[in-house]
């Protein structure tokens, strides 16, 4: 099982990097004037964003349900 939460752990990492990297795009973009894109790379971010959380929701739903009762 501790595999799982690694994996899960993992996970959520490489979305939140992936995030960011689109959140600086984003920035890039919108200080250039290239709202389209700035908007683009924004909207890619919030979707890894979501990914990172669910990964991180279901390693904190497995461990509560392994070490929930103590």
């Amino acid at each position: 099982m501790s595999k799982e939460h690694a994996e899960h752990h993992k996970n959520a990492a490489k979305h939140s990097e992936k995030a960011a990297h689109h959140h600086n795009e984003a920035a890039k973009h919108y200080e250039a004037g290239d709202h389209e894109q700035g908007a683009h790379h924004a909207h890619v971010a919030h979707g890894h964003l979501l990914n990172a959380e669910e990964h991180a929701r279901h390693g904190a739903k497995h461990h509560a349900e392994k070490h929930g009762d103590k």
